[in-house]
């Protein structure tokens, strides 16, 4: 007896078998969820938890990065804290530094130190004699001259240019009124009579 199957050419898909209780294309429609007449309504899908393990482990990491990014910022805040410190004593130390050289300086020239001399120690030089100013007491008074440093002195600000030219548009749009005259002859006339 000859085979009466047929065999599948190479590289063709088999396909789906079709038996006497197989009808083809049913059987993927009711397999996917469809209701068929007999069986009724299915039932509606269930909702998904709005809080899942997957949200709660993102939380947890949120959670562990905030603390340790707060506990980094404060050992940050702390660290600018004191090293704006650390600089404010260093601008002090060398202010004072520049005042100690400064009167090193001082000392180094003789007309300080001469001046230093008459006023500290009440020296004089040879030749040259001594006087001591005396209040009502019987206490010497003191001098209110000082030697100070040009470093020392307020200089004034320069003013600027514009001012200047402002104050010139000025008066150029007001100008002052002209002066009078000088008199030409001086006859005694504007002097005060020695009778009233």
């Amino acid at each position: 007896m000859a085979d009466n199957r047929r065999t599948p050419p190479r590289g063709s898909r088999p396909r789906g078998r079709t038996g006497p209780g197989r009808v083809p294309g049913r059987g993927a429609a009711t397999r996917g969820g469809a209701s068929t007449p007999g069986r009724g309504v299915a039932p509606p899908p269930q909702r998904r938890p709005r809080f899942t393990a997957r949200a709660a482990v993102l939380v947890l990491v949120v959670a562990v990065l905030a603390v340790s990014y707060a506990s980094s910022m404060g050992a940050y805040l702390d660290q600018r804290a004191e090293i704006n410190a650390l600089k404010e004593r260093n601008e002090k130390t060398s202010a004072s530094i520049d005042e100690l050289e400064r009167e090193t300086r001082r000392w180094k020239d003789p007309a300080y130190v001469q001046a230093q001399a008459r006023e500290r120690l009440k020296f004089v030089m040879r030749g040259e004699r001594s006087y001591v100013v005396l209040d009502e007491d019987g206490e010497a008074l003191e001098s209110e001259s000082e030697l100070s440093d040009p470093a020392d002195l307020d200089r004034e600000p320069p003013e600027a240019w514009w001012g200047r030219a402002w104050e010139s548009v000025e008066l150029a749009g007001h100008p002052p009124k002209p002066a009078p005259p000088p008199a030409a002859q001086i006859d005694g006339s504007d002097e005060p009579d020695g009778d009233q």
